[in-house]
């Protein structure tokens, strides 16, 4: 099996520049990264407050939280950017409203002078924004009403917060593209192995007490429309019409 790593970031900031650019003049001060690797969370994550070189902006503290006595004793971006880039490198990005995050990411990048290319050059962007707005035309998309949607708890989220948002952001991605995980590390497969053993000895034994139920007509009409819902979620990446075929 192929390995694929995701990367679900978010960044909290200074504020947006109201009258041009929305980064120019503004600095990254949190970033929270989820990573998943073939559709499962691996705990490993990436979290970071970031020192900026100007004060938050009154509207940005209402929003995330982050005050200048708190950011005072952080690093700067430039101490945490290998970091940050040895984390995301050859990733597939997850956010929501990339060119937002990916805008302010690339500033500081170019402010650092380093020749350090955008992210595009070594990374995969994906926006769910624009994949929300293709499934839900003329709805609202933002991560809340997706929650809402999904039915997923976002009741922490009070203020935004980078990695709170990424780890919600992390389940609403899953929900939308259908939601199928697999068993992608070796500890998975054995636990896996060792319960469907176990279930192979217990239908062994039991193999004269159980009653064969086949479904009727009208319950596979509705599976197949259960199957089309995740087709048309997952790209037509259904993984039990994949084994049908």
């Amino acid at each position: 099996m192929s390995i694929i790593r995701q990367v679900v970031l978010d960044t909290e900031t200074t504020g947006i520049n109201k009258f041009g650019i929305h980064y120019e003049g503004h600095n990254i001060i949190e970033i929270g990264a989820i990573e998943i690797i073939n559709r499962r969370l691996t705990n490993n994550n990436f979290h970071v407050y970031i020192k900026p070189n100007r004060l938050v902006d009154p509207e940005a503290f209402k929003i995330h939280g982050i005050s200048d006595d708190f950011l005072q004793t952080k690093p700067s971006f430039e101490e945490i950017v290998n970091d940050f880039i040895d984390f995301i490198y050859d990733a597939e990005l997850i956010i929501h409203n990339a060119f937002f995050d990916i805008g302010f990411i690339n500033y500081e990048f170019f402010k650092l002078k380093k020749n350090i290319p955008n992210i595009s050059n070594f990374c995969t962007i994906i926006d769910t924004l624009s994949i929300a707005r293709k499934m839900f035309p003329g709805k609202r998309n933002n991560l809340n009403a997706l929650c809402d949607r999904y039915m997923i708890d976002n009741s922490k989220r009070v203020l935004h917060g980078a990695l709170l948002d990424a780890e919600i952001l992390s389940d609403v991605y899953l929900a939308m593209t259908g939601g199928q995980t697999s068993f992608s590390f070796e500890s998975n497969k054995k636990t896996f192995s060792t319960k469907n053993e176990q279930k192979t000895q217990i239908l062994k034994n039991n193999k004269n007490n159980f009653k064969i139920l086949y479904a009727s007509p009208d319950e596979l009409i509705e599976h197949e429309k259960i199957l089309d819902i995740i087709d048309k979620k997952s790209n037509k990446c259904c993984f039990w019409r994949k084994n049908d075929k």
